[in-house]
């Protein structure tokens, strides 16, 4: 039996442009175990914001930046229309779950909540692929001809550190990648200064948690 107590039940406050939607929302939310909502008059600080909107436009993301200016919470934004470049608008305000109205049932709306609350996204399949395009085009038509690539670090800099993770001293550096010794070192000092890394450990660990070697 799937019993849940006050301690596990995902805190949640609903905000809607409407009183029809937000008090069907809440209604509907009210009676799942799985979470509690944080009642207009309560000062306590919820774990997810559910916001619900017909569009994504200029007022509702002012009000989901103005949500993230103020607090920690994360956010589930349930809306009939949204396009790429406004799911990364939202996303940018700390709403990680983006839900369709059409498909916003009570179970869907608490499994996303559930999963925003641990920190996990959920998007819609349609707008996860077309935004996985514009990542590769990104990549490839920008990014990868400046030398750069999504984890901040230049090509350069990724070989220095696959090299350092080898075992190889910056003079071993430097004569394999026919760069100077001082260049080398520039390279790993702006490395491990933009990326707040403590030393060159520290620098090769983080190259491994992102793939990169």
């Amino acid at each position: 039996m799937n019993q849940h107590t006050s301690v596990d039940r995902v805190t949640v406050d609903v905000r809607a442009q409407d009183p029809i939607s937000q008090a069907g929302l809440a209604s509907h939310l009210r009676t799942r175990p799985e979470v509690r909502l944080v009642e207009p008059e309560n000062t306590e600080t919820p774990e997810v914001v559910v916001v619900v909107a017909d569009a994504v436009d200029e007022d509702v993301l002012r009000a989901l930046r103005q949500i993230h200016r103020t607090s920690a919470v994360r956010g589930v934004l349930v809306t009939t229309h949204i396009d790429e470049q406004q799911l990364l608008s939202a996303a940018e305000c700390g709403f990680i779950g983006i839900v369709r109205r059409a498909e916003a049932t009570p179970e869907r709306l608490v499994r996303v909540i559930g999963a925003v609350a641990k920190g996990e996204g959920h998007v819609p399949p349609d707008l996860l692929g077309n935004l996985l395009e514009q990542v590769g085009r990104l990549q490839g038509e920008v990014l990868g001809p400046r030398g750069l690539n999504f984890t901040g670090l230049a090509n350069r800099e990724i070989e220095v550190l696959r090299l350092v993770a080898e075992g190889c001293d910056t003079a071993d550096i430097a004569l394999k990648l026919a760069y100077s010794e001082r260049t080398i070192k520039n390279v790993l000092h702006a490395v491990m200064t933009r990326l707040n890394l403590r030393n060159r450990s520290h620098a090769v660990a983080y190259a491994l948690r992102q793939g990169l070697i």
